[in-house]
């Protein structure tokens, strides 16, 4: 492929100033991650209103689906880092390797989590309850989910492998479109609405999964009609060992990284079903809010990524700083406009899906006290990210695990043991404080080994 293909579009990125790049690259992704995290509380919503049952099934099955959300996250943040580092290069050839074995691997991730999705779940959703009705519920939601996840992973890829070329704004649609697909179908599909028998919890994940096939699907046409730069066509493809192991460095402590989360969030739920499967509830109901303000901030780092590691491609330090520094003002303005929500209506938010009497007594004390770390994740999620696009992910895992696993779940297991259900919640702001101090001494040792040298 010439050269030329890739100058037009990529030269933006290496001279566009910084903050109207930074926006034009992330709005479009933060629109559709914010559509994202609407369908994904509306599902809720939905599920709420068969009974508490089928809602406290969806945050049980909760840490499995962040899991397959982090294999394919991870990998993508892998294949992002090096498409764009290699079009940063001027070297075509390289960043074609990398959107096609990125496309392979994809394919064998959902497969993976398809063969889990249909011979483990019963053995996981037994692993935290022995309510009959729950884990039934979770069975019929999760192996639909998981049966048919090659609609997510390649949603996740194309969109990446556009998003590497600077084409957010494609993404926008197919995101939106798929949620949108998602939010109409829940009713109908749930309540058998229109003619639709009523599927209950099942309608929700066929719901879930309809939309995540036509968002695949309109990816793929975006990537074939309007994205010149790389070609996602597999014809004469072999897997490149080198190309997969460059994805896999970067990528694979991100996937660490976040599986850990899935840990945490198992971990949690155990320690909270010693107290009711109303505060494991409660603590799903949290997971499924907080997406409203987390979500928009990852749709922030979807569009500084490219744009650090194409100008640390370029060898461009200024450019790298301003977009950091711009991200960080940005994220902390979101988090902080989340935490306001949450310590002003926190009430209001639990109702929204059917909460009783005792869901309330748990959840308004429990949002109020665990939103106190929104002070802090916006810092630590961009720095985390900045490592990432550097290729140092081994830093952002290094933060993940002093956070979730060092910190909040022996927190919250010593809280739990001595004062109680109230005091578990303490242990989110607290590691997150913990997260802040380390990510600012990695990055002060990543800018001296790495972006101080630069040019």
């Amino acid at each position: 492929m010439p050269q030329t293909s890739i100058k037009p579009e990529q030269n933006r990125m290496g001279t566009m100033p910084v903050n109207r790049l930074l926006i034009s690259m992330s709005l479009p992704m933060i629109i559709s991650m914010l559509v994202q995290a609407m369908y994904n509380i509306i599902d809720s919503i939905f599920v709420s209103r068969i009974n508490e049952a089928a809602l406290a099934a969806i945050s049980m099955a909760f840490p499995i689906q962040s899991l397959m959300i982090a294999v394919s996250s991870g990998t993508c943040v892998g294949v992002n880092a090096l498409l764009s580092r290699s079009l940063g290069e001027q070297n075509p050839k390289e960043a074609q390797k990398a959107a096609q074995n990125g496309i392979f691997l994809a394919v064998l991730g959902a497969l993976a989590f398809a063969l889990f999705g249909f011979f483990a779940s019963r053995l996981y959703f037994a692993s935290q309850t022995d309510d009959p009705e729950i884990i039934e519920y979770g069975v019929q939601y999760l192996q639909i989910c998981l049966i048919f996840s090659i609609g997510f992973y390649m949603e996740m890829m194309l969109e990446r492998i556009m998003q590497s070329t600077g084409r957010t704004i494609y993404n926008m649609f197919s995101q939106g479109l798929g949620a949108i697909t998602n939010i109409i179908l829940d009713p109908i599909m749930i309540f058998g609405l229109f003619g639709f028998p009523a599927l209950g919890i099942r309608g929700a994940a066929i719901a879930t999964v309809t939309g995540q096939f036509l968002a695949m699907f309109i990816s793929l046409f975006c990537n074939i009609r309007w994205n010149p730069d790389v070609s996602i066509r597999m014809k004469g493809f072999a897997p490149d060992k080198r190309i997969i192991g460059i994805i896999y460095a970067v990528g694979l402590p991100s996937i660490v990284m976040q599986s850990i989360a899935s840990v945490m969030t198992y971990g949690m739920n155990k320690i909270l079903g010693i107290f009711s499967s109303t505060a494991v509830t409660v603590f799903g109901v949290y997971f499924k809010l907080q997406s409203f303000v987390f979500m928009p901030v990852f749709g922030l780092n979807n569009g500084m990524i490219p744009i650090i590691a194409y100008n640390y491609g370029a060898r461009n330090r200024k450019r790298i700083m301003d977009t950091a520094r711009m991200s960080i003002i940005i994220a902390v303005s979101i988090m902080l406009l989340g935490l306001a929500v949450f310590q002003l209506f926190p009430a209001q938010l639990l109702l929204l899906f059917d909460a009783s009497d005792h869901m309330l007594e748990i959840g308004i004390p429990a949002l109020r006290l665990i939103s106190l770390s929104f002070l802090f994740a916006g810092y630590c999620i961009i720095v985390g990210s900045v490592f990432q696009a550097l290729g140092n992910g081994i830093y952002s895992l290094i933060t993940s695990v002093a956070r979730q696993l060092l910190c909040i779940l022996p927190a919250a297991w010593i809280f739990a043991k001595t004062w109680g259900l109230h005091a578990v919640w303490y242990s989110f702001p607290l590691a997150e404080i913990l997260s802040v101090i380390l990510s600012t001494i990695l990055f002060k040792r990543i800018y001296d080994e790495k972006i101080r040298k630069l040019e």
